[in-house]
């Protein structure tokens, strides 16, 4: 930035995905306690639902051609646009069957094809980023394990930094904000 001091850090830039079928589902609103009380200072934020940019289905065409895919347009480049720009990245994803939501897995798909797009360099520009998730699930904690396992290991993939994930327990729309494990979890999360 043009007006930043030397040796300054550039504020961090944080992407909120809701994953959620449900508008301000217990994953949202545990995700906007821990954004309001946890972001570190000047931390900017954008949030976008997953299910207002809808992505095409995924189509694998590493072995077709040269293996390169088009330049994405319309919904996809506004997802591609905002992770790129982003510093971190938070899945706030209920949890689905033991797993992420389909919009949330279907926009980790489309990864496949923005790693081959020409000139975007997708892989090298989220390394060194973080990734984070925030979800709410019905029952014991260790229902959530294949979700959890999903994030973390894309992390590692991508070369990125692994934030973790903050768990909250809720079945019915405010059910989390009664869970008071998650509660100060959330006062924290985002600061470690």
């Amino acid at each position: 930035m043009a007006d930043q001091q030397p040796g300054a850090e550039a504020p961090r830039r944080f992407l909120f995905l809701d994953a959620s079928a449900r508008a301000d589902g217990n994953s949202a609103r545990l995700a906007r306690l821990a954004a309001e009380s946890s972001l570190p200072a000047g931390a900017e934020q954008r949030w976008l639902r997953l299910d207002e940019h809808p992505l095409p289905p995924f189509r694998d065409l590493r072995h077709t051609g040269d293996g390169s895919y088009p330049e994405p347009a319309g919904q996809e480049r506004t997802l591609l646009d905002a992770t790129l720009a982003a510093t971190d990245l938070v899945f706030v994803a209920p949890l689905y069957w033991y797993s992420l939501p389909t919009s949330a897995k279907l926009y980790l798909d489309h990864w496949s094809a923005w790693m081959r797009v020409p000139g975007v360099d997708f892989r090298a520009r989220l390394g060194g980023g973080t990734l984070w998730g925030v979800t709410a699930l019905a029952g014991g904690d260790d229902k959530a394990e294949p979700l959890i396992g999903t994030l973390r290991l894309t992390a590692e993939y991508m070369g990125m930094r692994w934030g973790g994930v903050l768990l909250g327990n809720g079945t019915r729309p405010g059910d989390v904000l009664g869970d008071e494990r998650a509660m100060i979890a959330a006062k924290s999360f985002f600061a470690g």
